[in-house]
């Protein structure tokens, strides 16, 4: 399947070896247009239409968050391009968006492609970009949304209504306050990942729970949740565990 593609970097340095990378690495990549100018890349965007953008997010007058509110309703798959900027990537791990780390590392690259390119079959990158800019607007973590990779697709869900994440032989169900289970085919190292923040603690290899549903701790070693699931807490985080929601 070839891919139309916008390369957008303020140092021409680096947009010359994306391009050479991908030229030698993807051939399925086809570059029409590239730029330094953030400004002229709303303009070709708009003009052009690729269905593949490789975005830098750190760029001065406008970053790569600002260019892509530009855009209205913007459909194209994303690659962000970045040296490393936690809440940049954050923020991109949150809505199921590429990104590759400067200096870019060829593996990287081919797998991010190869994401992308199914991506752009499936036609989600809509949701998902309309939701990173929502997310970008909202300073509280739990107000946030996360895309989660379901079996019947994408599930856009807040954040404060996640109860807990079990990790399953692989899989994993997150529990909700207001809706059913959802099994994810991303393991609860994904989770792990994806809800790093003081608000979420791994209690059990296979257990992660939003410490603000948490109804009870018992001395045998568990703790309940306002969903009445008894969760154990392993031995060796029992005491970590108890420090930090003592100072909560």
């Amino acid at each position: 399947m070839t891919v139309t593609a916008i390369l957008i970097d303020d140092e021409h340095k680096s947009l010359a070896i994306l391009k050479n990378k991908l030229e030698r690495l993807c051939p399925n990549i086809d570059v029409i247009a590239e730029t330094q100018d953030p400004e002229e890349a709303v303009e070709l965007i708009s003009n052009l239409n690729p269905q593949l953008v490789f975005l830098d997010i750190a760029m001065p007058g406008m970053n790569g968050f600002e260019v892509l509110q530009k855009i209205p309703k913007p459909q194209f798959e994303i690659i962000f391009v970045t040296a490393f900027d936690q809440y940049g990537i954050e923020a991109i791990k949150h809505c199921a968006i590429g990104y590759i780390v400067k200096p870019i590392d060829s593996q990287d690259l081919i797998q991010a492609v190869a994401i992308a390119t199914e991506n752009i079959a499936d036609k989600t990158a809509l949701a998902k970009n309309t939701q990173l800019i929502e997310n970008l607007g909202i300073q509280s973590f739990q107000q946030k949304k996360v895309v989660i990779p379901s079996q019947d697709g994408l599930e856009f869900v807040k954040v404060e209504d996640i109860i807990h994440c079990q990790g399953i032989d692989g899989y994993t169900k997150i529990y909700f306050q207001q809706q059913k289970p959802i099994m994810s085919s991303y393991s609860i190292g994904h989770f792990l990942k994806l809800l790093k923040h003081p608000d979420f603690y791994l209690i059990h290899k296979s257990h992660l729970i939003n410490i603000n549903y948490i109804l009870k701790y018992l001395n045998e070693g568990y703790v309940v949740l306002e969903d009445n699931h008894k969760l154990p807490v392993s031995r060796t985080k029992r005491t970590d565990f108890l420090n930090m929601i003592r100072s909560v």
